[in-house]
């Protein structure tokens, strides 16, 4: 169908360009994923995994969700059920979603909606919880339970009632290039972000026919919750880089994500098959009291930000996050761009950015070029502690395993009778 790499890449490229994904409802993840609904059931971040294997920040979030959905009563009986290999697992990707760190979803947690009014694809991703003591990280005590229940009975409701009131719900593109200006690179920071989407969100919120109470504590906590729109960025390039896979072609990376034990990838002439190699532990800055030596290897869907071109990639937009992942400053995030520019192989004109000389953010993450110049997609993230119930001890970076880029490329080759050397 495509007499070249180079015109199917392009193809793949045009449909990720033309993606267009708007925020249109917020429901419980069994509506829209039938799969949760059918038993013990829960999505999970990154390739496929065993329980067994997980490590201690997706155990914990394990154990929240059996406390949340009612399987278990105590923390204890949660532990037990999931060692008798009660709950059935699946990766978020492989129902069009999307999750952070653990990426742990079950049938009753709220789910962003999002759709690509271009092509009509569908992404979901579990709502941010704010920070402190989170599922996400996990976490599983009262602190936190409290809050997905709180999420589920007031926020999903109010959220739901004003995406209605909007006209076809909110173009999270037109956010995205203005925040882009104002400082965020969307995985590690998304505070400008948030905060248009609070404004734009504000007056459809206001008309919800809900208890001034109500109103109130959503406003409070969309207010504080600096990395609410992560979520929707997620959402936002699941769904893009889905519609560039239907291309079925190329060698553009359509998924990055990893589960704690395993880095995976896709690539848009290899489908849904992945191609793994063990993950990296992240590097950054610690919250006082913990130490590298606490980290938990890397997790998370959140890597689908850097697949798009953002995150780490875009470290130039964001001189504000640059202390707090231990980059050492714009100089450095300056050069980190750069060093990505030369793995992607285009630049995105709905995202430019004022201090790369707005120059677009990368797009296009070629397996080709990691492999040729060795060089490794830089992730921005979170750190959580190795074991569970703890939560997030910091934030830093991690690079993308080389391996899994140069197993895809073999496989490429093969498939299209080509000796890989």
């Amino acid at each position: 169908m495509y007499s070249s790499i180079s015109e199917a890449n392009a193809a793949v490229l045009e449909k990720v360009k033309s993606a267009r994904p708007f925020w249109v409802d917020v429901t419980s993840a069994g509506e829209v994923i039938p799969w949760l609904a059918e038993g013990k059931h829960l999505l999970h971040a990154g390739p496929q995994i065993k329980w067994e294997e997980m490590t201690g920040p997706m155990q914990g979030a394990c154990v929240s969700a059996c406390l949340y959905e009612g399987w278990a009563t105590s923390d204890t009986d949660a532990m037990a059920m999931l060692a008798g290999g009660e709950v059935q697992f699946s990766p978020c990707h492989h129902h069009n979603a999307v999750g952070p760190m653990g990426g742990i979803t079950s049938a009753n947690m709220p789910v962003i909606v999002v759709e690509n009014k271009a092509d009509g694809n569908f992404a979901y991703c579990n709502l941010n919880e704010g920070i402190g003591k989170v599922m996400r990280f996990g976490a599983y005590g009262d602190e936190v339970q409290q809050r997905l229940h709180w999420m589920r009975e007031e926020l999903m409701p109010v959220l739901k009632d004003a995406l209605a009131n909007t006209e076809g719900g909110v173009d999270l593109g037109a956010i995205m290039a203005q925040g882009i200006t104002m400082g965020d690179e969307f995985h590690q920071r998304n505070i400008a972000t948030s905060s248009l989407l609070l404004r734009t969100l504000a007056p459809s919120i206001a008309a919800v026919d809900a208890s001034k109470d109500v109103l109130k504590r959503v406003f409070d906590f969309l207010s504080i919750t600096d990395q609410f729109f992560l979520n929707l960025a997620m959402a936002f390039c699941k769904c893009a880089m889905d519609a560039g896979a239907t291309i079925k072609a190329g060698t553009i990376v359509t998924a990055m994500t990893r589960n704690g034990k395993d880095f995976g990838i896709r690539v848009s002439g290899m489908g849904d098959q992945w191609f793994t190699a063990p993950v990296n532990t992240p590097e950054g800055l610690y919250f006082t009291g913990y130490s590298q030596e606490q980290a938990n290897t890397d997790v998370g869907d959140s890597a689908i930000t850097e697949t798009y071109g953002v995150g780490g990639a875009a470290m130039v937009a964001a001189p504000g996050v640059t202390r707090f992942v231990g980059v050492g400053g714009v100089d450095a995030a300056l050069d980190f761009s750069e060093e990505m520019a030369e793995i992607f192989v285009e630049q995105n004109s709905l995202l430019q950015i004022p201090s790369w000389n707005f120059q677009g953010a990368c797009l296009g993450l070629d397996v080709r070029h990691v492999v040729e110049t060795g060089i490794t997609p830089i992730i921005n993230t979170g750190i959580a502690h190795k074991e569970a119930g703890i939560g997030q001890i910091g934030a830093g970076t991690v690079r993308a395993p080389l391996a899994c880029f140069e197993k895809a490329l073999e496989a490429l080759a093969q498939d299209m009778g080509l000796q890989a050397e």
